[in-house]
C-alpha cells in the first residue's frame, strides 16, 4: 500500500509542480518581455524638456518630454538631447533589471513552497483515495472459515472502488452460501456413511453372536447384501455429484424426447409395483450436453416422481422444442417453503427410515448439479391441494 501511495503522490506531485512551474515560467517572460517599454514609458513621461515654471502644480500635465533612445543609436557628436536620451535609457535598464531580478527571486522562493505545499497535498490526496483499498485489504486478511460472515460494507459515494468493494461483498456472500452447503453436505455425508457401517457391526455382532442356525444366518446375510446395496448407491451417488459439480468434458446433441421414452420404459416394472401410471408427451428436442448425464437427470426426476407417489398416482414426462423438460407427479402435499431445500444433499420431504428403497436424498441435488453444468435452470412447483410436484428444466436454446 505504501509504495502504491509513493507512485501516486510522485505522480501527483509531479504533476503539481510540473504546472506551476510552467505558470512560474510563463510569467517571468511575459513580465519580461514588456516590463523595459513600461518602465521606458513611466521615465521618460517624468522627465521634461524645458524646467518646470515654479507655478506649475506637480499634477499638471507635461507636453514636452524627452525620447528615450537605445545607447547603441546614438552616432556622432553626442547633443544635449542625447545626453538626455542615454540617461533615460540607463535609467530604465537598470530599473528594468531590478524589478526582474526582484520578480525572479520572489518566483523561486513561492515555486519551492507550492512545490512543498503540492507534494503534501499529493501524498494526502492519494491516502485518500487509497483508504478505500486498505479497508478491502484489510477484511479480506482477516477472513478465515469461521468469520465469512464479516462484509465490507464500504461508506462511500458511488464509483470505482465503492463498486469494487460492493463486488467483494457478493462475492463473500456467494463464498459463505458454498462453504455452508459444503459443511453441511460433509456433515450429512458422515452421517449417510455412519448410518450403514453402525448396522453392518450390529447385524454382526448381535445376529451371528453365540451359534446361529442357518435361518438367522440367512437372514443376517440378506441384511448385509441389503445394506450394502444402500451403500454402494450411497457412494456412487456421491461420484456423480462431485463430478456434475466439476462441469462437462464433453458436448453432443442429445435427444432428450428418446431419452424420456427410454427412462420410463427402463422405470416401468417400478411404476408398476407402486401402482403409479407414467405418461410420456415428448416432443422433438434435442440439447447438447453430455448424453451420460443426461440420462441420470432424466432418470433422477422419473424415479423420484414414481417414488413419492401414492397408489393410483400418475407421472407426466414433457418435453417442448422450446428447451423445457417437465416432470408433474401426484403424491404427498409438498410444503411451498421446503421446495428450495429439495435440492440440497441429503434433504428430504420426511426424515429417512432407512427401509429398503428408500434413497439417500441425493437424487435432486445431482439433478441441479447435471442442470448448472448444462447451463440449465432447475425450478419446482407444489401443486397445491391436489398434492405432488411440477419439477421443469430449461435449457437455453
Amino acid at each position: 500500500m505504501s509504495s502504491e501511495r509513493s507512485r501516486l503522490t510522485a505522480l501527483y506531485g509531479g504533476l503539481l509542480v510540473l504546472a506551476g512551474a510552467l505558470l512560474t515560467g510563463v510569467v517571468y517572460l511575459l513580465v519580461q518581455q514588456g516590463l523595459y517599454a513600461s518602465i521606458s514609458t513611466a521615465v521618460t513621461t517624468a522627465v521634461p524638456r524645458e524646467p518646470v515654471p515654479p507655478w506649475a502644480s506637480a499634477t499638471a500635465p507635461l507636453s514636452t518630454v524627452v525620447p528615450a533612445r537605445p545607447a547603441k543609436a546614438l552616432a556622432g557628436r553626442a547633443t544635449a538631447d542625447d545626453l538626455e536620451g542615454i540617461a533615460v535609457t540607463k535609467i530604465s535598464d537598470l530599473a528594468g533589471e531590478a524589478a526582474l531580478n526582484r520578480l525572479l527571486t520572489v518566483s523561486v522562493i513561492v515555486f519551492a513552497a507550492y512545490a512543498v505545499v503540492s507534494i503534501a497535498l499529493a501524498w494526502w490526496m492519494a491516502g485518500r483515495v487509497l483508504r478505500p483499498v486498505s479497508v478491502i485489504t484489510g477484511t479480506a486478511r482477516r477472513l478465515s472459515g469461521a468469520n465469512l460472515h464479516e462484509r465490507i460494507a464500504l461508506d462511500a459515494p458511488q464509483g470505482e472502488l465503492k463498486r469494487l468493494a460492493d463486488t467483494f461483498d457478493e462475492m463473500l456472500d456467494r463464498i459463505e452460501r458454498l462453504v455452508g452447503a459444503q459443511q453441511r453436505f460433509a456433515a450429512n455425508a458422515a452421517h449417510e456413511l455412519r448410518t450403514p457401517l453402525a448396522v453392518q457391526r450390529a447385524a454382526a455382532e448381535i445376529g451371528l453372536a453365540g451359534e446361529p442356525d442357518a435361518e438367522r444366518v440367512a437372514m443376517i446375510r440378506k441384511k448385509l447384501i441389503s445394506v450394502a446395496d444402500d451403500s454402494e448407491e450411497l457412494i456412487e451417488g456421491l461420484l456423480l455429484l462431485a463430478a456434475s459439480e466439476q462441469g462437462l468434458e464433453r458436448r453432443e446433441p442429445v435427444a432428450l424426447d428418446v431419452l424420456a421414452h427410454a427412462v420410463t420404459d427402463g422405470l416401468s416394472e417400478a411404476a408398476t409395483e407402486r401402482d403409479v401410471t407414467v405418461t410420456v408427451r415428448a416432443e422433438p428436442l434435442t440439447v447438447e450436453g453430455d448424453g451420460v448425464l443426461l440420462d441420470r437427470l432424466v432418470h433422477n426426476l422419473v424415479a423420484n416422481a414414481v417414488r413419492y407417489n401414492v397408489p393410483g398416482g400418475r407421472v407426466t414426462v414433457r418435453t417442448d422444442p422450446d428447451g423445457t423438460l417437465e416432470i408433474t407427479n401426484t403424491g404427498p402435499e409438498v410444503p411451498p417453503e421446503t421446495v428450495p431445500h429439495l435440492f440440497e444433499p441429503f434433504h428430504r420431504l420426511h426424515e429417512r427410515t432407512h427401509a429398503r428403497g428408500e434413497g439417500a436424498g441425493l437424487g435432486l441435488s445431482i439433478v441441479s448439479a447435471i442442470a448448472r453444468a448444462h447451463e440449465a435452470e432447475v425450478t419446482a412447483k407444489p401443486n397445491g391441494s391436489g398434492g405432488g410436484l411440477t419439477i421443469r428444466v430449461s435449457f437455453a436454446r
